[in-house]
């Protein structure tokens, strides 16, 4: 099959689960009667059924696994949180405009659509340029804006709708902002992650958790991107739902107890230099990826495991989920070490779960604006003699040179580690300056002996005070879900074989309903029977649906697989019914008394289908 057909295929198979989820109204595009927003979208029942079961598997998972301390905290965050998390000046996407219609495009998307549609539709396409083409697509996410724009005038690409051209990439804040109060002098922001409510209440936590680490703390709830151009349904869109977890560790132990439980798991992982060398992703174990040093510590090695095993047993299919390394340009300058869980689906590989070692930059950069300490303690039980380094900046000399950019020199010296800060020492003895690149600045400036001195000091300590390193597993909770309704469909022919009948083969923990109850026939005794199985099933806690319209039962059936439902039970008597599992479509006969009981068993994983085939008699329509 040649790359266009591949294509086509993709598109019809992405229509059709479309139109199903859209018709069975698992989500539809908000305020439809006004036309719409692009970018907001509205789940209904079986969608909103579907999130609940996954947040629920997700508390399950990790909150109870782990201990986690669990918070809620506003949407609505001030200014100064959000200019101490670097969002107000770095939390940008690069922007194309139609320089004769003002359209807004981003830069990226349009270069990665023209690079995938040369490769899948032009047959003239040479090896050198098909190669080369795969290349920017592997490194699309390191190219920056100069880059970006040299590539954009280099393929001629224009405007989409229009044909115009466009101006060169420039960077565009994705953050709504409104304003705190009636006087509109208190700036605020919608949040763009859940994250930075964990890390300012990093010091309550910490108590509450008697002043132990290591710890986690979740959180769930809304975050907002003000996104460039919204697309690709429920992938990127402009309101969303994030379940965030924050592990905080000492940076000098990131051992973890549990990674023995996860240190066999072998899945495909795509390291940095496979990518950049053009090779494919490979399956490792992820013990072995972190004694080899491919995944940097346990702890990020541990939550990698643990995310494969959530994302599988969702019903993510294992050989189209991979861990993706950041390249160099994507990971922030104060990261150890970042992997993406990616999902692919008729889009392509999808970005669906971040997990990144996140050092100890949030909680430095909160404590820096706030004033208020946010460490960890470790008490030593004899008095240690430590050598301590001094940074001391000379803020004259550094305000004569830099003047209103001096704290942010003065903020990047005094952050410097050891290593860094011994070797400008030695610069600065030999030559009388050194070369120094300040991250806020995103430059690199001059600084002269007589900026600073740096020192090493002798100190008697009764405790070691220190920072904490983060690991954050950051989960887009509708990604995960649009991937799932696409792993979960498939279709099959009707009994009759003159049509072909859609079913999500979801498993039953995240199935938006258990069950259905059908009497065979419109008959009140039957019905009777019909509603006694479904107070029994309400009393122990399953969700059903009840159908008594009279509708042939095959109707019946097609109907709630369309939904995903995994069992049907059907009245034909008043003493037994029959037990139908939607993708085997085998039937076992249980009595009315049982069955509430025996579809809880198998919902919870108490048995398997394949335990009551065999300890209940079969049953053929």
């Amino acid at each position: 099959m040649n790359a266009s057909q591949e294509a086509h295929n993709r598109e019809a198979f992405r229509q059709a689960v479309g139109n199903t989820l859209e018709r069975r109204l698992f989500y539809i595009p908000s305020l439809k009667i006004y036309r719409g927003v692009a970018g907001l979208y509205d789940y209904g029942p079986p969608g909103c059924a579907v999130k609940s079961n996954v947040l629920a598997f997700w508390r399950q998972h990790f909150v109870l696994e782990e201990n986690m301390l669990e918070v809620d905290c506003p949407c609505v965050t001030p200014e100064i949180v959000l200019k101490a998390s670097g969002h107000v000046d770095k939390f940008t996407d690069l922007m194309v405009k139609d320089e004769k219609t003002g359209t807004c495009y981003r830069a990226d998307h349009l270069l990665k659509d023209y690079c995938k549609d040369k490769l899948e539709k032009d047959p003239n396409l040479s090896a050198e340029k098909a190669a080369e083409l795969s290349h920017v697509l592997a490194v699309l996410d390191d190219l920056s804006a100069e880059e970006l724009g040299a590539k954009i005038k280099e393929y001629g690409i224009s405007a989409p709708d229009t044909k115009n051209p466009l101006s060169d990439p420039y960077p565009f804040n994705l953050m709504f902002q409104t304003s705190i109060g009636p006087s509109g002098l208190s700036p605020g922001y919608m949040r763009p992650e859940t994250a930075q409510g964990i890390f300012v209440n990093f010091k309550d936590l910490y108590y509450y958790n008697g002043n132990k680490l290591p710890f986690a703390a979740a959180q769930i709830g809304q975050a907002f991107r003000n996104e460039i151009s919204p697309r690709q349904g429920l992938l990127r869109v402009r309101e969303f739902t994030l379940a965030e977890i924050e592990h905080f560790v000492d940076p000098e132990d990131k051992s973890h107890p549990k990674f023995s439980e996860v240190a066999q798991f072998e899945f495909f992982m795509f390291p940095r230099e496979d990518q950049v060398s053009g090779q494919h992703a490979r399956r490792i174990p992820i013990g072995e990826a972190v004694s080899q040093g491919i995944v940097n510590n346990e702890t990020l090695g541990y939550f990698i495991g643990r995310v494969y095993l959530f994302l599988t047993q969702l019903g993510i299919d294992k050989d189209r989920l991979r861990f993706r390394q950041h390249l160099g340009n994507e990971m922030a300058h104060y990261a150890a070490d970042c992997w993406d869980a990616e999902i692919e689906c008729s889009y392509g590989w999808i970005e669906c779960v971040g997990i990144a070692d996140r050092s100890a930059y949030d909680l430095r950069a909160h404590t820096d604006k706030s004033g208020v300490a946010l460490v960890a303690h470790e008490k030593f039980l004899e008095p240690k003699e430590v050598e301590k380094l001094v940074i001391t900046p000379v803020k004259k000399e550094l305000g004569l040179a830099f003047k209103g950019n001096q704290r942010m020199v003065v903020e990047a010296l005094e952050a410097m580690g050891e290593k860094e800060a011994m070797e400008m020492k030695a610069n600065l003895e030999e030559k009388g300056q050194a070369e120094f690149h300040v991250c806020t600045l995103d430059k690199v400036v001059t600084i002269m002996k007589n900026m600073l001195s740096i020192s090493k000091e002798k100190k008697k300590e009764h405790q070691r005070v220190f920072t904490p390193s983060v690991i954050e597993p950051s989960f887009g909770i509708g990604r995960i879900i649009y991937c799932l309704y696409e792993h979960s469909f498939y279709t099959r022919p009707s009994r009759d074989g003159d049509e072909q009948l859609n079913v999500f083969r979801f498993p039953a923990l995240i199935a938006p309903i258990k069950c259905t109850v059908f009497p065979l026939v419109q008959n009140q005794q039957y019905e009777e029977v019909a509603r006694g199985i479904a107070r029994s099933l309400t009393a122990v806690g399953i969700s059903y649906k009840i159908d008594i319209t009279g509708t042939s039962i095959g109707k019946r059936y097609a109907r709630t697989d369309e939904l995903g439902v995994p069992f049907a039970i059907t009245v034909d008597s008043e003493s037994s019914v029959t037990v139908r599992e939607r993708d085997s479509k085998q039937q076992i006969r249980v009595s009315v008394d049982e069955v509430a009981s025996v579809i809880k068993e198998v919902i919870d994983g108490v048995s398997t289908w394949a335990d009551v085939l065999w300890r209940y008699p079969t049953h053929s329509s």
